[in-house]
Parts: C-alpha cells; structure tokens; sequence
C-alpha cells in the first residue's frame, strides 16, 4: 500500500494498492485478450475510447471540442454533464459481469473467464505488516491485462439517447446536449442522465456526486437552467 500525497496517514482511503499478479498468468491473458479482439469490435461502443487501439484521451477530446465548438459557432445551448465513477474498477459484479460475457461473446469464453474471475484472493502488506487472506467478491483484477477490457464490456450497454452525444474514456463519461433553446437542450440531457441513473442502479455502478459536474456552453451571458 501507497499512502497518496497529502493525505491522512490514518485513513485507509488515503493509500493506493500496488498490485501484484503472476506473470505467468499475465502471458495467458495475452493470449485469450488476442483471441478476444475480433469480437470486441463487435461489442464495444464506438463511444469508448478507452483502451482500445487507434483511440486515445486526445482523440476523445478532440471529438468534445469539436460538438462544443459547432454549438458555439451556430448560437447554439451545449448542456453538458461530466460523470465520474466511484471505485470503477474494484466495484465490477461479478454476476453481472458473467451475464454480459455469456450474452456477448462466444460461448468459449464464458467458462474461461469465469473461471478466471472466481475464487481469487488477496492480502494487503504495509511494510512488514501482512494482513489474513480474504476473498475478491467483486471487481475486476488490479495490474491485469484483462481487467480493463473486461470493464468495457461490463458498461458496453451505458444507456444512448438520440438527442445527446455520449463520450467515454474507461469509466469517465461525458455527456452533450445541444439546441437553439437553453431549456430543450437541459431537457434532451436530463432525460439521457435519467436512462444513465436508472441503468446505474441495475448494474450496482455509484456516481461519484463529488466529481461529477454539470456545465452549459454559450456565448449568452445569463441565468441557465
């Protein structure tokens, strides 16, 4: 465990996990990741743009500023909504994740990864201080290469509405409304979030309310909804 900087030695949020997984297990995991690739284009939404090859965080902005940039030209509401996700990556269920896997790739796969998933454990160290070992119940494998690819495929299915324009980079999400009228645009952008809040729910993802910010671009200066 890391402590991270400026933070309170005495709580344990304040320490980042250095994980470390075998290596052997890292090379098999290259080898099933090449045999997944073909179906992952497939699967993955063409709004994601994390960890897929070809696509990366300037590319993504690039596409953002590009949809603010139209809104501004045109005098038009760019209702904006900037999502962040509490603990992403640790937080994956594994129920859910195994559906999504049996319900999108083929068959082959499913009782590999899930057996890949099930029945791992942990123990933290801190210095020469080891802690009892504990089972993982949820998430996906930390320092792995098939964690990441794995978490696409669990928030493939985030919720599109044919009014906005839906931005993602692994687990950061942004959504873009835009209209001549302020209040069509904050309108098409709520009813996208109410789909995203619902589908939240399901699927056991938080938002983290602390980080995620909501932002309208215009060129008017006054009061917005």
């Amino acid at each position: 465990m890391i402590q991270k900087p400026g933070k309170l030695a005495h709580d344990v949020t304040s320490y980042r996990p250095i994980s470390l997984l075998p290596v052997v297990g890292k090379l098999l995991e290259k080898i099933v990741l090449n045999r997944m690739r073909e179906h992952l284009t497939q699967t993955i939404p063409t709004h994601q743009f994390g960890f897929r090859e070809g696509h990366g965080t300037i590319e993504q902005v690039h596409r953002l500023v590009d949809v603010i940039g139209r809104a501004l030209e045109n005098k038009l509401y760019c209702c904006a909504a900037f999502l962040d996700i509490s603990q992403a990556f640790d937080k994956v269920w594994h129920s859910g994740l195994l559906y999504k896997i049996k319900k999108m790739l083929p068959h082959s796969f499913f009782p590999l990864l899930k057996s890949y998933l099930e029945n791992r454990c942990y123990e933290v160290k801190i210095n020469s201080d080891t802690s009892d070992m504990h089972l993982i119940r949820s998430g996906v494998p930390q320092g792995s290469v098939l964690g990441p690819v794995l978490y696409l495929i669990y928030t493939a299915d985030l919720p599109a509405h044919a009014s906005t324009t839906t931005a993602t980079y692994a687990d950061d999400t942004a959504i873009l409304s835009t209209h001549e009228n302020q209040d069509s645009a904050s309108d098409s952008l709520q009813q996208h979030l109410n789909l995203i809040e619902k589908w939240l729910r399901q699927w056991r993802i938080k938002a983290n309310t602390d980080k995620s910010v909501q932002v309208t671009f215009t060129l008017r200066k006054h009061a917005h909804p």
